[in-house]
């Protein structure tokens, strides 16, 4: 009996200090990598589309902002009876004489400069609008991939942990036969069994649900299936993550503090363009005059709009630096808030790192010893069952633990690259 033991106790330990699921090959199913997951929301993300085209028609207004507006024309018939010599006529030639007037209005000097600039603040807004949605959408499925490779790797090893207690149950079973064990043994197997069940249905729930929310963020059918996640990134060393560093790039990179300038600079625009209501808007033109078939008199004209009412072109200048001050607020707000988001991502990443590191130099190791240590005592009768099941749930909170850490080092490592506008 006892070498059969032995054989049992050495097949757990090598069941336990296995760290990782069989690989599967993935083919070309995305799912694998984060990298294959970004890859299709860049294509086909809705969102993203949406920002896209808008950024694009505000670049269009560009142009239109930098145009003159139509010229006009009027043709005045004077005298279409002429003098009631005949009767009405609407042909030039026969009528008494015809006004061909044609105007086109001219802002005042820098106008159309100021508004062309408005309007190329708005469209560089837009664009970080397009760009901050995109960070939005990646980041979100990076910290959904972060979550299904916790779920998925927590569901393989309660698998393994199933496996361990079957195994358990029988060794129970060969002692209680052999009268070296209580009945108990086996029934505390059976009943930590059933327990873990319970679990695998639940974290099967929470890992479809996870799969259902990243597809939408890919515009994928919610039936596609997906590759189990194999690969993680790489986590950044502690010299990427030097704080000065890292806020200068993302004072140049973050796609909000980005567009909180660009919104700053469009309402400084309209803050000049405002004064320039001060000025009048001028209307040139020129009227030739026919008479039959001959053009005997040209007219020219100016025309302007007196800016009187100033009472309310100030209140228009004090609304326009409200908004300028607004809009300055508002980035000095988002520049501070960065500051201490990056902050606090930061410590996040470096305590993931730690963790991860103690669990693999020092937690697990010694968890491994001391399941190694409570199999050969049971084995022999040195220990009871209650001691083995401790040891089981030592290695357990130990592996639990290391697939915690990488899966918190992903998701923050994905709040640091939302931060920074980039991949670190």
């Amino acid at each position: 009996m006892k070498p059969r033991l032995s054989v049992g106790a050495l097949a757990l330990a090598a069941l336990l200090t296995s760290t990782a699921a069989p690989a599967q090959t993935a083919g070309a199913v995305p799912g694998a990598s984060v990298e294959s997951l970004l890859a299709i929301a860049r294509i086909n993300n809705p969102e993203f589309a949406a920002m896209r085209h808008e950024a694009a028609a505000a670049q269009e207004r560009v142009l239109q902002a930098d145009a003159l507006p139509d010229p006009r024309f009027r043709l005045e018939l004077q005298d279409i009876t002429r003098m009631g010599a005949q009767g009405p006529s609407l042909w030039p030639g026969d009528v008494g004489s015809t006004r061909y007037t044609f105007t086109q209005e001219f802002p005042w000097f820098g106008t159309r400069d100021l508004k062309k600039a408005q309007a190329d603040f708005a469209a560089q807004g837009a664009q970080t609008a397009a760009q901050g949605v995109w960070v939005d959408v990646a980041t979100r499925i990076k910290l959904g991939f972060a979550q299904w490779y916790f779920q998925t790797q927590s569901h393989h090893l309660n698998e393994e942990v199933l496996a361990l207690m079957q195994t358990l149950e029988q060794i129970a079973q060969v002692r209680y036969a052999a009268g070296l064990a209580p009945q108990q043994d086996a029934i505390r197997a059976q009943t930590e069994q059933t327990a873990m069940r319970a679990e695998l249905i639940g974290m099967e729930s929470e890992l479809r649900q996870t799969q259902v929310r990243l597809m939408g963020l890919l515009a994928l059918p919610p039936t596609t299936e997906l590759a189990e996640p194999q690969t993680l990134r790489a986590l950044p060393v502690a010299a990427q993550l030097d704080v000065d560093a890292l806020e200068q790039r993302a004072r140049a990179r973050n796609p909000q503090l980005a567009g909180d300038e660009a919104r700053m600079q469009a309402a400084d625009a309209g803050q000049q363009l405002a004064l320039k209501g001060r000025y009048p808007t001028l209307m040139l033109g020129i009227a030739p005059t026919q008479f039959q078939s001959e053009f005997k008199t040209w007219d020219l004209m100016l025309e302007m709009n007196i800016p009187l009412w100033q009472g309310t072109r100030r209140a228009q200048e004090r609304e326009s630096l409200a908004m300028l001050e607004a809009a300055r607020s508002r980035r000095d707000a988002t520049a501070n808030q960065l500051r201490a988001d990056l902050n606090e991502t930061v410590t996040g990443l470096h305590g993931a790192l730690q963790t991860e590191a103690l669990v693999n130099s020092s937690l697990l190791p010694q968890a491994e010893l001391t399941l190694q240590a409570a199999l050969v005592g049971y084995e022999t009768g040195k220990v009871d069952f209650a001691t083995v099941l401790d040891a089981q749930r030592q290695i357990r909170q130990a592996k639990q633990s290391r697939i915690k850490a990488q899966a918190e080092g992903q998701a923050r490592l994905a709040q640091l690259e939302r931060l920074l506008g980039e991949d670190l």
